[in-house]
């Protein structure tokens, strides 16, 4: 941690404790808290929102910029997205099949949905239509690293010198909708249809509320990050051969897949290697996607800058204010009815209040403490995760060149 010309900067290392700490606080915090239990509000949600508040605060008051180095932050993604791959079965993912057409084909219309709602109330408010382009997909489906890649290219195209700024104020303040809209919907379709798990399942990411604590010996942990690090040496691997193929993916997307590969293709010889069982859906890899999850969620929200944010607040709280209702809308009366009406599709509907808004993580963290309060949805952690970590990236890709040639 070092102090330059008002700028505290603090390293990787002492951001990750910073994380753990407060992923602490936020489960505190949801202990104490009737309303954020009740709502299934991510416990790194409340902690990060609260660190950043603080931060804004120190700031105003001292003038004093913290900034974070979060390299470690993409590594506990890597973790996280390779836990997923690991608990999923090829039977699974044919089952799931027709769901996740359905996600993926809602979840495209809804990004050009997006894209019209944020261009027209731009207008509306005699803001330039690439304001709203920026608040649309760019920064909201896209997330910040989509909106850092674009907000240069529309700002040169469109002569609009805080294009990076209305990008990165979006994401962020999208961020915080996202993280907070999943529970609440989740909540209010289970308790109008009265809906409950199809079946008994297997946490894969935490352990149920209701339930004991599960009992994990330090081989079981071994035996998890044992296989969680085989799946990233491949999930490299893979990345390294697609990016020679000329296409450039996420890391934890290829460590994703590597895990999916492993857990269907090598169980069956594990035991002769290690003495012990492949960990798909065991409470050692749910343990360690929950910790590994929380830590980066939590320090992707107390990271957040929010003093830098604040000019722009105004227009960009409106435009997230009607994008916030279509989100919840296309949810409740598109998602959750094509979906079957299940306690699955009431899941996927909190993940897709973090889709929409937020990011691929504050999906999982949405669906991971619906799924903690309820019971388990594995459907939902297999569709969702494949919908918003690959195919929703490439759509937009075609998506985000067509409308800024439609509003030139």
């Amino acid at each position: 941690m070092n102090y330059i010309d008002g700028v505290l900067h603090i390293e990787s290392f002492l951001a990750v404790t910073l994380g753990i700490i407060v992923l602490f606080v936020g489960r505190r915090l949801t202990q104490a808290s009737y309303w954020l239990r009740e709502f299934s509000i991510p416990e790194p949600v409340s902690g990060g929102i609260l660190i950043s508040i603080t931060f804004a605060i120190l700031h105003y008051a001292t003038n004093i910029d913290v900034q974070f180095e979060l390299a470690a932050r993409d590594l506990l993604l890597v973790y996280f997205f390779t836990t997923i791959g690991i608990n999923a079965s090829l039977t699974d993912l044919f089952k799931g099949g027709k769901p996740l057409i359905i996600l993926l084909s809602i979840t495209i219309g809804y990004m050009l949905i997006q894209n019209i709602t944020g261009i027209g109330i731009a207008t509306l408010l005699n803001q330039p239509a690439a304001f709203g382009l920026l608040s649309g997909t760019v920064s909201l489906i896209g997330g910040h690293g989509t909106a850092i890649a674009w907000a240069p290219k529309i700002g040169e195209a469109f002569d609009l010198d805080t294009a990076m700024e209305i990008g990165i104020a979006s994401a962020t303040f999208g961020l915080i909708l996202a993280s907070i809209m999943g529970g609440p919907i989740a909540k209010y379709l289970i308790n109008k249809h009265n809906l409950t798990p199809s079946k008994d399942e297997e946490m894969d990411i935490g352990t149920k509320q209701s339930e004991p604590q599960p009992k994990i010996n330090a081989y079981d942990f071994l035996d998890a990050v044992l296989a969680i690090h085989i799946c990233i040496i491949l999930g490299a691997i893979l990345n390294k051969a697609v990016a020679s193929a000329g296409l450039e993916l996420p890391l934890f997307v290829t460590c994703l897949f590597a895990g999916i590969l492993i857990s269907n293709l090598v169980p069956a010889s594990y035991p002769r290697l290690t003495g012990t069982r492949w960990p798909s859906r065991k409470p050692a890899v749910a343990l360690i996607a929950d910790i590994a999850l929380g830590a980066f969620l939590a320090m992707s929200l107390m990271s957040m800058q929010l003093w830098a944010l604040i000019d722009l607040a105004g227009p960009i709280f409106v435009i997230l204010g009607a994008q916030f209702i279509v989100a919840v809308c296309i949810a409740i009366f598109v998602i959750f009815p094509l979906m079957g009406k299940t306690y699955d599709a009431a899941v996927v509907c909190a993940g897709f209040g973090g889709i929409s808004l937020g990011s691929t993580p504050t999906a999982m963290a949405n669906m991971s403490a619906v799924a903690q309060k309820y019971g388990n949805s594995h459907q939902a952690f297999i569709i969702v995760p494949l919908v918003c970590a690959f195919f929703i990236d490439l759509a937009n890709a075609l998506i985000i060149p067509y409308f800024i040639g439609f509003i030139s």
